[in-house]
């Protein structure tokens, strides 16, 4: 009895028959000769079915075959520099489980919109497949790199009572008689987690009902968030350049071939360690009106001066020290200058924006206090938030990674879409 191999691990049976179990991806028909491309999820390698080598019924079935249509294949595996992978199956036998007719993406060019009806089968294609397997391996490395330095997994709530950042681009939903709202972060719980184990994460789900339709938004997207007790600025800063740095390398390192399949620039990655160029919010905002773009002082960037900011430099580059007006409540006010907070986003290069958020947070009671009552927050949401101020306070830092931001980067992408199996943006929720 043959035994199953998946694709991804033909090498290691060169001259062996073996079964792979699978979907045709590709056929060229070439009369007495089949080539078959053939996919199982691991990897695609192609088979030969040789009219003089197989039974008839079997050879019937390399003719028959059709795109996507499910099948069972036994050969023997040969080396072939030519072959894709650089292996080929010489087919003994081939067995059709299920004939698919008029399946409906086709080698020809399809719009946008019909991809996105279709994505429980664009899926399937090799780019989507290449972009999933990087985000897997991003999501792993994240984890890794985490778990490794004293980072405790500790889930926060998707439900919640209370905004993080105000209530504008929140999803609201009714809890038993009270309001609630879908998460946007998970941060406020990770600064209780911290003060019982110093270093905490959560990773999930995050809801933004923001009404951007650009290449950098989703409605639904994955956030991981790292807090660290006993961490100012700079030390969230040096953080964030080592997970980062460890996210892209894990990357190429694992994921060569997909990266290799999506065109990507290898080389842009390659250089993607530390340190990270660090530049002020002001400093910023000189570079920002040098390239000819209009933002007042006090306001947030928004993707052309963030893009105008991060061409400056080839890799990701740290804006830090914004006005406090334009950030979360619950951020430190700088020593130096109380106008400003020790805030800093990291935006990645070649245009994708930023990718982190986060900095220091208050660690005074009564400077929260003030800052609730100055962001009109519902202080009763906030005593627990407050009581973390009122019982062993300390200087403590965060940020949150978005996944889907990370891996467009990482992949090269046009748009964020292709980054998560079944994306939410405006205006779709199918499939």
């Amino acid at each position: 009895m043959t035994d199953q191999v998946y694709i991804a691990d033909v090498a290691k049976h060169v001259g062996e028959q073996i079964t792979i179990k699978g979907w045709l991806y590709n056929k060229r028909d070439k009369g007495r000769l089949q080539f078959l491309v053939l996919r199982d999820g691991t990897g695609l390698i192609q088979a030969v079915a040789f009219e003089k080598e197989i039974s008839a019924e079997a050879f019937e079935a390399a003719v028959a075959v059709t795109q996507e249509s499910s099948l069972v294949a036994t050969g023997v595996v040969r080396a072939d520099e030519r072959a894709p992978g650089g292996y080929e199956l010489s087919l003994s036998d081939l067995r059709i489980v299920q004939l698919t007719q008029d399946y409906p993406i086709t080698p020809k060019e399809h719009g946008t919109d019909f991809l996105m009806d279709h994505r429980h089968l664009w899926l399937r294609s090799s780019q989507q497949w290449a972009i999933m397997r990087v985000r897997a391996t991003v999501i792993r490395a994240i984890r890794d790199w985490l778990d490794s330095h004293n980072f405790l997994l500790v889930d926060a709530p998707i439900l919640t009572p209370s905004a993080c950042e105000g209530t504008t681009n929140l999803f609201e939903t009714e809890y038993f008689g009270e309001k609630a709202y879908l998460t946007q972060s998970g941060q406020l719980y990770n600064e209780a987690t911290i003060m019982a184990f110093g270093r905490t994460y959560c990773f999930g789900p995050t809801f933004r009902a923001e009404k951007s339709k650009t290449r950098r938004h989703l409605i639904e997207f994955w956030m991981v968030e790292p807090e660290m007790a006993y961490a100012d600025l700079e030390e969230c800063m040096q953080v964030e350049e080592q997970f980062v740095s460890y996210i892209v390398q894990r990357c190429l390192e694992e994921r060569r071939p997909e990266l290799t399949t999506l065109e990507r620039d290898l080389t842009k990655l390659e250089i993607i360690t530390p340190p990270f160029p660090r530049i002020q919010y002001n400093d910023a905002l000189d570079e920002i009106h040098k390239a000819g773009l209009e933002l007042p002082w006090g306001e947030d960037l928004g993707a052309p001066h963030e893009t105008a900011v991060a061409s400056l430099y080839d890799k990701p580059v740290f804006v830090h020290r914004y006005p406090a007006a334009c950030k979360a409540f619950y951020m430190e006010a700088d020593p130096q200058d109380a106008s400003l907070s020790l805030s800093v986003d990291l935006l990645a290069p070649e245009g994708y924006g930023e990718i982190i958020g986060g900095g220091q947070r208050t660690a005074s009671l009564e400077l929260l206090e003030q800052r609730i009552a100055e962001h009109k927050l519902p202080r009763e949401a906030f005593e627990w938030y407050l009581d973390l101020r009122r019982y062993g306070s300390v200087p403590h830092s965060g940020f949150g990674l978005g996944v889907e931001r990370t891996v467009s980067w990482i992949c090269g992408l046009e748009h964020i879409r292709q980054t998560i199996p079944f994306p939410r943006t405006l205006g779709r929720i199918y499939p």
